[in-house]
């Protein structure tokens, strides 16, 4: 049983080196200094997170930035006709 368990979780540290390989270190620093600095997270919630979590919530806060600037730009493209 306990080499089962073992097994187990080595196979899910695997999974995560996998799936985050794409992250280097600097921008991972880089990631967390922004969430900290521009959205107000503290870096025991950024910590706290599983890694599939902060990607999700990471695309969740660049869509949510794209809208924001289409919508600032809508704006300024309706304050420049007048």
């Amino acid at each position: 049983m306990w080499t089962q368990r073992r097994k187990d979780s080595r196979g899910y540290k695997q999974f995560f080196l996998i799936c985050l390989s794409h992250d280097s270190l600097v921008n991972y620093y880089k990631t967390n200094f922004q969430l900290m600095q521009h959205h107000h997270y503290s870096l025991s919630e950024i910590d706290m997170m599983m890694p599939w979590e902060r990607e999700i919530y990471l695309s969740m806060l660049i869509d949510h930035l794209k809208e924001e600037k289409e919508r600032q730009e809508e704006q300024n493209r309706q304050m420049a006709r007048r």
